[in-house]
Parts: C-alpha cells; sequence; structure tokens
C-alpha cells in the first residue's frame, strides 16, 4: 500500500470512491496535519498507510451539530488523506448505531452517538434489547446540552408546568421529543418520565393515567418551525420541544431572532438521572452566552462518541483521529464545540473499546 509522502501542504483535487489514480498526492495533506503540534503531544507519524477506499460518515439531522461537526471533519481528513469521506444526514444517534453496525455490511464506517445510546447498544438494553451491537470508538468528542425550548411567550416556567395541574386538569401540552428511536428521544422519554412521576408523587390527588404530556417524533428544524404559530393562530402546532445536542445549535438560536423563547431548568431531575442512569450522564448548565439568555440555564449533559464499524481499516481510524486534534484549529470556526476536544477527555469511551489503531495514536502522542 502507498504510504504519504513528506510534500508541501496542498488540497488534493481528484478523488475517487474507488482509489486514487494519481497516488502522488495521497501524502499532501497527510504531511500537513502531521506536522502540527498539540501542547505536550509529539508529532505524528508520516508513514501511516493512507486509506485504500472511500468511507461515509453518519452525521445526524441536517443543521444540527452532528451535521456540522460531521460535515467540517469529513472534509478535513478527505483534504489530508486524498480518499473521500462523505458525509451522510440521519436521524442521530440510534440511527448512526444501526448503520454503523449494521450485519452482514455497514451501511456507514463513523457517526457520532450519545454514550447512554451506545452503552444501551453495545450492551443490548433499552431500544437494542433484541441483541447488543458490536462497533468500536475512536474518541469521546465534546458534550451534549439537553434544551427544554418553550416560546417566550408560554406561561411554562418549569417541567411541571407541561403537565396537568390541579387548577388545570384538563391540560394537554404537546412536546416535540425529535426523531424517532433518536438519542434525543430517548433522554426527551427519561426527562419527561421522571418529571411526571415527581409530579405525581408531589400531587397525589391527580389522576395518573391523564397526567402526561403529547409526545411528538419531529426533527430538529421540524420542531422549530412548529413552535413558531403560522398565519392568523396565536401558538405553534407544539408547546415546547426537547433536543439533546451541542451549543449553540443553530436552529434554536435563529428563534430567539422570530418569536424569541426561554429554556426550562431542568436541574433536579438531570441530577436524579445522573445518579441512577448509568450512561456518562452529567449536570451542567448551559451557559446564557450561547443563546443571549439572562442567566445560566441547569440541564443534563450527554457526552458524544466518535464510533467506528467493527473492522475499520487501521489507516481510517487513525487518520481520522489525527486529523480531528491536529487540525483542531481548522475544526472550530465552523463549530465552536470543536474547541472542547481534548485528547486527555477522548479515551474514556468506556464501555466501548477504542480502536487498535486509534488506541495506538493516543499512545504514540503520550495521552
Amino acid at each position: 500500500m502507498d504510504r504519504p509522502r513528506l510534500l508541501p501542504p496542498a488540497r488534493p483535487t481528484g478523488m475517487t470512491r474507488t482509489g486514487m489514480t494519481r497516488r502522488s498526492v495521497l501524502g499532501l495533506g497527510a504531511a500537513a496535519a502531521s506536522g502540527l503540534l498539540l501542547p505536550g503531544c509529539s508529532r505524528g507519524r508520516a508513514d501511516e498507510p493512507a486509506p485504500s477506499e472511500a468511507a461515509v460518515f453518519s452525521t445526524g439531522n441536517l443543521n444540527g451539530v452532528y451535521n456540522k461537526f460531521g460535515t467540517a471533519l469529513s472534509a478535513l481528513v478527505s483534504e489530508v488523506t486524498g480518499m473521500e469521506l462523505k458525509p451522510i444526514v440521519s436521524d442521530g444517534s440510534v440511527d448512526n448505531l444501526i448503520k454503523v453496525a449494521h450485519r452482514p455490511v455497514a451501511q456507514a464506517d463513523l457517526g457520532f452517538c450519545t454514550s447512554d445510546s451506545a452503552l444501551a447498544a453495545y450492551e443490548g438494553t433499552g431500544d437494542f434489547s433484541t441483541g447488543p451491537l458490536r462497533f468500536s470508538a475512536l474518541a469521546r468528542v465534546y458534550d451534549n446540552y439537553v434544551h427544554v425550548v418553550v416560546p417566550m411567550a408560554s406561561k411554562a416556567k418549569s417541567l411541571d408546568d407541561l403537565f396537568p395541574s390541579k387548577a388545570d386538569p384538563t391540560r394537554k401540552m404537546v412536546v416535540g421529543v425529535g426523531p424517532k428511536d433518536s438519542g434525543t428521544e430517548i433522554v426527551a422519554n427519561l426527562i419527561l418520565n421522571k418529571a411526571k412521576a415527581d409530579l405525581i408523587q408531589k400531587n397525589p390527588d391527580l389522576d395518573p393515567a391523564k397526567v402526561d404530556v403529547i409526545r411528538k417524533n419531529l426533527s430538529l428544524e421540524q420542531m422549530a418551525a412548529a413552535v413558531q404559530p403560522r398565519g392568523t393562530a396565536t401558538k405553534g402546532s407544539i408547546d415546547a420541544f426537547i433536543w439533546s445536542g451541542g451549543v449553540p445549535t443553530d436552529p434554536i438560536a435563529a428563534l430567539q431572532k422570530s418569536i424569541g423563547f426561554r429554556l426550562l431548568d431542568i436541574g433536579a431531575v438531570a441530577q436524579d438521572i445522573a445518579l441512577k442512569e448509568f450512561g456518562g450522564f452529567l449536570v451542567s448548565a448551559i451557559p446564557p452566552s450561547q443563546y443571549g439568555l439572562a442567566s445560566s440555564v441547569p440541564t443534563l449533559a450527554v457526552p458524544n462518541l466518535l464510533i467506528a464499524k467493527a473492522n475499520l481499516s487501521d489507516s481510517w481510524a487513525w487518520w481520522t483521529v489525527n486529523t480531528l486534534f491536529r487540525r483542531q484549529n481548522d475544526l472550530i470556526p465552523k463549530h465552536p464545540e470543536a474547541g472542547a476536544l481534548d485528547p486527555r477527555s477522548a479515551i474514556a469511551t468506556m464501555p466501548v473499546p477504542l480502536h487498535p489503531a486509534a488506541e495506538r495514536w493516543y499512545r504514540q502522542n503520550h495521552i
């Protein structure tokens, strides 16, 4: 197999899905990537083999952080290797896991997923109770933050206000919970179910059968549109929506310029979930600067993993990790979440094992 050669950096101009016809360009971007230093890390190996065939990166919802981050990373990896890494839109974590671990032939080589979805898939629990999936991890990347979004005109000030109450026992709010079988839907149901249980415990007179919201599966862009009034309507077709993603998430940020929105404080529910549900959940807060909020909003954070199909080639794994960290400064302008990348925390993917070539990269760079 040809190896990238150390030549002055240049952008490859010809890519093919079956291989490179001009072998001389394989090392151009690779040399640039391996020449960039991380603080405290050694120079990358310049003799690592280049990938011999194209690959597919399953990202996430259109214009979500998975999608933007994955598209930017794909472009850089394609540049440094001279081989195409094609980004595709998906429904998020669960969809990505299924594509990456699909048998007998994977439908994607790489993908993003949340740590709780990865744990369930790897152990064969929850949405993956039909059997465990097999895949590996390249890195823990950045954390998702759960957004519970309500229009500024909404009277809802807390999660309790989304449910029926003594004062309004017939209230039935419609809440968007993300695409069907997505990581967002999983965490949205966790939050709503916990809030519902807490509300019933505090108000034993309420009929448990009637205490709930109407949960609606919609994509991110559909939820951002549905929460806005149309025509002469005074409210949107949904009252609130829940989204698990990086910050800022553009379709959510755009609402501040139209109807305005608030993020509900879910700190108490987040703390209970983080204590009781193993899967890497963290109690965190969304900074006010991200969306022009009055103050920070306590919420639940969920680490994200960059995952790979079980038989991903060493060359694709090594060059993807190498590009992720050595071209970090090129990723940050595409989305701020790239600034959260840290190779020291990237190895924390348990129980999902690191791909052997990814593990080798971390060892080579003294992580």
